[in-house]
């Protein structure tokens, strides 16, 4: 079974960076949550290849991919979908939105009204829409990757934090390496041109399904009782920390649990480690975290204190 799970990733893999490059980390992290079978919030500036990722991973796995660019005037039924009156049939046909997709890329998500915003937290959760009181179902496979501008905040709405609190990762996309740069430079000059994605050569996934097999060989995998009780002595500590106004709840751990045991199906392993916590433990809960307002005056950060947590925190033997 792990056979299946390492050839499908290695594949995926050495696509990806065929045309992304630079940004190991970043796409080991989204692969994370497209195993984990959750939603990941992707940070960075832009220029950094965040939406060439998602589209380059959605023609590798076969999915059907979609992309929203959020503003202010985006109402939630321009993501969901409406119901159109048919006059010839007497009828109401639905129409349906972007959500309606494998992978939906929700561009600069923070530019939308929190009304907007919230149109995505239903189908994050239940995998369904409700359009005029009718549920809808989702693709098996739907995962939003939604993306923010750190360095923009005139005219942005920050997520709440119930919303938040749904992505299973908070992905944080920084500039590539100058040898990287170098390499995406000369593929420009070679001839790539990231706009026409139709005319790379990218492998396919063989199977159509390999991503859901996938994704049940990681449910089916187990965690020895020592590294969740870790999982759990992580997630606790960051109730007590002093520098925490509000800490990360059950879910938190949940999710800590689900991205370790993908951490170690990537990594080639049926049995998740401490280390695989702990190298994903910032990612899942970064933005679960609320600090004290003195403490982000003496300038600490959500990571610099996550790094203080497992600094302290017993790593099981």
């Amino acid at each position: 079974m792990l056979e299946y799970v390492s050839s499908t990733v290695e594949h995926v893999l050495t696509e990806l960076r065929k045309i992304v490059v630079g940004q190991d980390e970043a796409i080991e992290q989204i692969l994370v949550a497209l195993l984990a079978e959750g939603h990941a919030l992707i940070e960075g500036v832009p220029g950094t290849a965040k939406t060439l990722t998602v589209k380059t991973l959605a023609r590798i796995v076969g999915a059907g991919f979609s992309r929203i660019q959020f503003t202010p005037d985006l109402m939630p039924s321009d993501i969901t979908g409406t119901n159109v009156f048919n006059i010839s049939t007497s009828t109401f046909t639905l129409r349906q939105g972007p959500i309606f997709t494998d992978l939906l890329l929700a561009d600069e998500i923070n530019r939308t009204p929190p009304k907007t915003q919230a149109a995505l937290l239903e189908a994050m959760e239940e995998r369904q829409v409700t359009i005029d009181g009718d549920p809808h179902p989702l693709s098996p496979l739907f995962t939003v990757f939604a993306t923010e501008n750190p360095i923009e905040y005139e005219g942005t709405y920050p997520l709440p934090e119930a919303q938040l609190d749904r992505f299973l990762l908070k992905i944080l996309v920084d500039y590539p390496a100058e040898e990287a740069e170098r390499q995406v430079v000369a593929n420009w000059d070679a001839g790539f041109n990231s706009r026409r994605l139709e005319q790379v050569d990218i492998r396919p996934l063989p199977e159509a399904d390999a991503i859901s097999r996938c994704r049940m060989e990681v449910r089916a995998a187990r965690m020895e009782p020592g590294v969740q009780r870790y999982v759990v002595d992580i997630v606790r500590r960051t109730r007590t920390h002093p520098s925490i106004l509000y800490g990360a709840s059950p879910r938190a751990a949940v999710a800590l649990l689900l991205c370790a045991k993908a951490l170690a199906a990537l990594r080639g392993r049926e049995f998740s480690t401490p280390d695989d916590v702990r190298d994903i433990a910032r990612p899942v809960l970064r933005h679960r975290l609320s600090l004290r307002a003195e403490a982000e005056l003496d300038g600490a950060t959500a990571d610099a204190v996550i790094t203080d947590i497992l600094k302290t925190v017993q790593v099981p033997r």
